[in-house]
């Protein structure tokens, strides 16, 4: 039987493609000029690489300018993992370049970075060729997030490295300009698998959950131990120690907002998997199961929040609704600061949440849907003034969908010229 993450929507294309003056149905606004890059794991021919997790990164790439969709192209980047199968562990340790860089692609200060939480990000032409690994000139030793937050305000970015052995988990931040000028040690236990963090306008949030990696399990050594615990650490951006808050055990690979309110409370709202969700979907990602058999697993995520009281010490918890979601998105010109809509992801669907009155709207499309990029609309006068950029593939087809943030209406979609296998994340890079 062919493993999940080789078949279906997951199944990898064989090939690196151009194609220009795509087909768009509907008009695209043109504003939207730059270009909408995707990333996720795509193995070469003939390669099983043992899980979704560990496949080559392939980024698949598309250029909009003035109300055309001009091109497409899909490359791999050429790590040494891909050019040479370079081991990850070695004779001289660890190497952080052998790595796959398969789960998302960012711009900071001029560089385009494609990105994955086990090793060093690896640095892309904006048409996709790998111009190679970046350390920020040395300073850079430990893996670093495929989540780094960057300030609106101040334009720095914020991102941490989790490892294998000690030091397990360490923050580190960008000048606007690129430079890396700070590393700090934060202390947690052991090896957890942090996939993601938040950041507010005067602290960092951790998430310290019971997925372990232990060497001895081969192949994805990651696992849920009952008896790690589970907790959310808040950190000072300016200095000082973390303070954690005991939570109900569970998992989050994505976090949405985080924000302070009136009170000075922590907000975090994420995608939450309890360990009766978890379990099985981890399972099915890494194994040879039928995928009809296990789709009760997929997208078992909940919205939940957290509202974190450094007053009391205390954790409150609460479900923000029952709909299996995940790849949670926001306006991101508000990261830190309290901001009202959400938008979320099923299996066929969009959803948006109104995190002020509790409300929700879903759009169906007809696929298998990639996360949904904000794109703010320049002038904005309201928070959800903008588009929604999505990957939808269905059958053998796959489109860039363009969505109005306001009600989910149709905007335009761009016919891709090939299937674009279900991935991780994506960004719209403006024009600079």
């Amino acid at each position: 039987m062919t493993p999940k993450y080789l078949s279906g929507t997951l199944a990898p294309v064989p090939d690196e493609i151009d194609a220009h003056g795509l087909t768009v149905d509907g008009a695209l606004p043109e504003e939207l000029t730059g270009r909408y890059f995707r990333n996720g794991p795509n193995p070469r021919p003939g390669e099983d690489p043992g899980h979704w997790f560990a496949g080559h990164g392939m980024l698949h790439g598309v250029r909009l300018r003035d109300g055309r969709a001009e091109w497409y192209r899909n490359r791999w980047v050429r790590t040494k993992l891909f050019t040479e199968n370079a081991p990850f562990v070695g004779e001289n340790g660890v190497d952080l370049a052998a790595v796959s860089a398969n789960t998302h692609v960012v711009r900071h200060s001029g560089r385009i970075l494609a990105l994955v939480e086990s090793g060093f990000p690896y640095e892309v032409t904006p048409e996709l060729d790998t111009v190679g690994p970046v350390d920020f000139g040395g300073r850079l030793t430990t893996a670093m997030t495929a989540h780094p937050k960057q300030d609106p305000l101040t334009g720095e970015l914020h991102f941490f490295g989790y490892g294998f052995f000690p030091p397990y988990l360490t923050y580190h931040r960008l000048s606007a300009g690129g430079e890396l000028v700070e590393s700090r040690q934060i202390e947690v236990p052991g090896p957890t698998m942090m996939h993601d963090f938040a950041v507010t306008e005067h602290h960092l949030v951790w998430l310290d959950l019971p997925v372990v990696f232990r060497l001895e399990r081969g192949g994805m050594p990651y696992a849920w131990e009952d008896d790690y615990g589970a907790r959310i650490g808040v950190t000072p951006r300016a200095g000082g120690p973390t303070r954690w808050f005991e939570v109900d055990p569970c998992y989050v690979f994505h976090v949405g907002n985080a924000w302070e309110d009136a009170h000075g409370r922590i907000v975090l709202n994420a995608a939450r998997y309890t360990r009766d969700r978890f379990t099985p979907l981890w399972d099915e990602i890494g194994s040879e199961a039928d995928p009809a058999a296990s789709a009760a697993a997929s997208g078992a995520a909940v919205l939940h929040r957290w509202t974190l009281d450094p007053a009391t010490g205390v954790a409150k918890e609460e479900p923000l609704d029952d709909r299996n979601v995940e790849f949670p998105t926001f306006n991101e010109d508000l990261l830190g600061r309290q901001s009202r809509y959400l938008y979320t992801v099923g299996e066929d669907s969009l959803v948006k949440y109104d995190q002020r009155d509790g409300s929700s709207q879903v759009r169906k499309t007809g696929g298998d849907t990639g996360e949904a990029v904000f794109v703010p609309a320049e002038g904005a006068s309201a928070e959800d003034e903008g588009w929604l950029l999505s990957v939808v593939t269905a059958g053998d087809s796959s489109r860039l969908l363009v969505l109005d943030a306001r009600d989910l209406s149709d905007v335009a979609s761009v016919r891709l010229p090939r299937r674009v296998p279900a991935g991780f994340h994506g960004s719209w890079l403006g024009e600079e």
